[in-house]
């Protein structure tokens, strides 16, 4: 899933290689993935694209006042042509969602697998999209200091640590691969309460997300799109890494499976060396 640093690494690329651009096709391959319905995609056409921002894991291309939000979920991306195939795009079992254009380069939006998760948007503004309207803090904001943190956990002091990460309402931006690299990083159990964190796991906590985030942020912009996401993938130090060697302390990478995903930790840095429990087969260890 693409989280806030691939994310801004595509923000970033195509504020460069879009702005001050006029959109000259909008063509939808997906109708379920588009969400809006007031102001068609054809609205878009003719008009220059004036911004390009990232709210959490959301990408807005302001285009005239008018915004085209996307959400890539799971199995979303941006596939980038410096020139768009001439051919329309249309609907069927392919992995096509939307293609746009702008006077010679453009983009497509796909969706791998079968869920359909990616979602598009139409808007006046970002906060009629519900799920940027319920944003948490960005982790990354000026404002998001060691006492911010230190609210958001009283506030989910019987929540996991790892849930309190990835939940958006929360938190914006994170999600499941970046929340075990800074559990990782800040050597806490992801089942952890966080009210239960100390002052000195609390201060880690704080410091490994500003860090984790703003290294990945760092190696992916000036990334193009194609490389993102491989970029990512070779910079994780335990997700994915099941089996390998932990390289902090050597360790072996565990896996913990759930119905629909998996996280990975290391019992070594994070949990004194207990393996936790599966919850495809017992109970969640605390």
């Amino acid at each position: 899933m693409p989280e806030m640093p691939e994310v801004e690494g595509l923000r970033a690329f195509l504020e460069g290689a879009l702005v001050g651009r006029t959109a000259t096709r909008a063509e939808l391959a997906a109708f379920s993935a588009l969400k809006t319905f007031a102001t068609p995609l054809t609205a878009l056409l003719g008009m220059e694209v004036d911004a390009v921002a990232r709210h959490g894991k959301f990408l807005d291309l302001d285009i005239g006042g008018e915004h085209l939000i996307v959400h890539l979920a799971r199995a979303g991306w941006l596939r980038w042509y410096d020139e768009l195939p001439s051919r329309p795009a249309r609907p069927g079992k392919g992995p096509l969602a939307l293609r746009v254009g702008f006077d010679g380069p453009g983009f497509d939006l796909t969706e791998a697998g079968t869920q359909r998760k990616l979602a598009i948007y139409v808007v006046g503004s970002p906060d009629e999209v519900p799920g940027i309207a319920t944003l948490g803090r960005d982790p990354l904001a000026d404002d998001f200091t060691p006492d911010a943190l230190a609210q958001v956990l009283v506030g989910s002091a019987r929540t996991q640590i790892k849930g309190v990460l990835r939940d958006q309402r929360i938190l914006a931006g994170i999600g499941n691969a970046y929340s075990d690299e800074i559990l990782q990083r800040a050597r806490l159990s992801p089942f952890k309460l966080a009210g239960s964190l100390s002052e000195a796991e609390a201060s880690g906590l704080y410091e490994a997300i500003r860090a984790e985030l703003s290294e990945a942020i760092e190696r992916a912009v000036g990334r193009p799109p194609a490389e993102l996401k491989d970029g990512k993938r070779t910079s994780m130090r335990v997700h994915g890494r099941k089996g390998e060697s932990c390289p902090t302390c050597g360790t072996t990478i565990a896996e913990v499976s759930f119905a629909d995903s998996f996280l990975n930790y290391c019992p070594g840095c994070q949990t004194g060396g207990k393996i936790l429990a599966d919850r495809r087969m017992s109970k969640l260890l605390k």
